[in-house]
């Protein structure tokens, strides 16, 4: 695949049939190890004016829709996986402080994190086991995925709201501020069950 047009195309057509975004090298393996970095600008610059756009999220590509309608495509119907306030707090607290272990969460959220709180993160696949902490009972250490990248429209972490946006909003702690971003809508999306239950792990 050496003619510029055709490696154009072969990208596009990679990462329209893949099931889940590809690394640069990914697409790059699919069409025989061609530098495809050209064909992604171009065709990122092509696709920035159309109804799908081409992103880049956490160092993976994938076509999605424009935001400007995402609420042609918006379903009526409430999402299933709405986070609880426990769980929104905990996956602030580990995009903001990753690795985290479990007990870092709960010293920073001052109460206790169930176990489920945090398999429901992962099953939503949101967040990873990053391995072991080294330090006397070597906990487990959590970190976010590319996954939660593209579900909260983040290039990189550092998309996160920093200091200086979280003072001037008038917030010092950044997982009231993570919370409203994860949310979209602060108190309004909070469920009723702020806290874990008394038989946390």
């Amino acid at each position: 695949m050496t003619a510029p047009d055709d490696l154009l195309r072969g990208v596009e057509a990679t990462l329209f049939a893949a099931t889940e975004p590809l690394r640069a090298d990914e697409i790059s393996r699919h069409l025989g190890g061609a530098d495809v970095r050209p064909a992604l600008a171009a065709l990122t610059e092509h696709y920035a004016g159309r109804g799908i756009h081409l992103v880049e999220r956490g160092g993976r590509w994938h076509f999605q829709t424009a935001p400007d309608l995402a609420h042609l495509l918006r379903r009526e119907k409430e999402d299933v996986r709405r986070l609880s306030r426990a769980a929104t707090e905990a996956l602030a607290i580990i995009a903001y402080h990753e690795p985290v272990s479990r007990a870092e969460i709960e010293a920073i959220r001052g109460v206790q994190t169930a176990k489920g709180t945090l398999d429901v993160l992962m099953e939503a696949g949101w967040v990873r086991i990053a391995g072991r902490r080294e330090v006397p009972g070597r906990p487990t250490i959590y970190s976010t995925t590319p996954a939660f990248l593209t579900h909260f429209g983040l290039s990189s972490r550092g998309d996160l709201p920093g200091i200086g946006e979280l003072r001037a909003a008038g917030l010092l702690d950044p997982v009231d501020e993570a919370y409203a971003v994860l949310t979209g809508s602060g108190e309004d999306a909070a469920d009723d069950g702020d806290e874990d239950g008394a038989g946390a792990d």
